[in-house]
């Protein structure tokens, strides 16, 4: 059968965006796929999740992990996730239980370079704010510790944000956004009537892997 249907060999390649796809939301998926479907190559293409949606319109990628809705493809729901603020303890928000985003006009900021920075920038828009942006950073891992250090506030998905990884970071408080500024997360393709089996295969994975949280 998996012959018939094309999935006995073959490659497919995917668009992931920052650590909440690559990091939370991918593992899970990529290790069922592989054991049902061994013999077919994963290509993982890395990026801004506008530039995720670029490789898909270019069909440099057949799947994308995506920021929903998006009316330019098909769209396949997965998770809700939210963005929350990243507080150094010292600072006065670090005491409240929600920050209105119109609070951090003028305070010393830290800027994802990853996946969710169009997102970000979007908020800051949205709300009309300013911080000061002292560092753009890419990776999770230092955005973290550079909050810890008291160098600033970030703004960040809540999902990629384990109790264990806070948990090394003392200096650092977690707080969410009221209003609640979510967002859903899913997998994207051109046109669903095209896609491969390989394609449709992962889609029904990640839907299935996803489903139980």
């Amino acid at each position: 059968m998996a012959a018939i249907h094309g999935l006995n060999e073959g490659t497919l390649r995917i668009g992931s965006f920052g650590a909440s796809s690559s990091i939370y939301l991918l593992p899970e998926i990529l290790e069922t796929f592989r054991q049902r479907y061994p013999k077919i190559e994963i290509y993982i293409d890395e990026g801004e999740d506008k530039e995720v949606a670029q490789w898909l319109l270019e069909r440099r990628i057949e799947v994308g992990f995506l920021i929903m809705p998006d009316e330019r493809f098909d769209t396949f729901p997965l998770i809700e996730d939210r963005f929350v603020a990243l507080i150094p303890n010292s600072y006065s928000l670090a005491q409240q239980l929600y920050i209105d985003p119109a609070q951090l006009e003028n305070c010393p900021f830290i800027m994802t370079m990853a996946g969710s920075r169009h997102q970000v920038e979007l908020i800051l828009k949205n709300f009309n704010v300013k911080p000061d942006i002292k560092f753009y950073v890419s990776q999770i891992l230092s955005i973290v510790s550079m909050v810890h250090n008291q160098l600033g506030i970030s703004i960040v998905s809540d999902m990629v944000l384990t109790k264990e990884l806070l948990s090394l970071y003392p200096n650092v408080v977690k707080r969410p956004f009221k209003p609640n500024l979510k967002r859903s997360i899913g997998l994207a393709v051109k046109n669903k009537k095209h896609m491969s089996p390989a394609a449709k295969a992962f889609i029904e994975v990640a839907q299935s892997v996803w489903s139980d949280h």
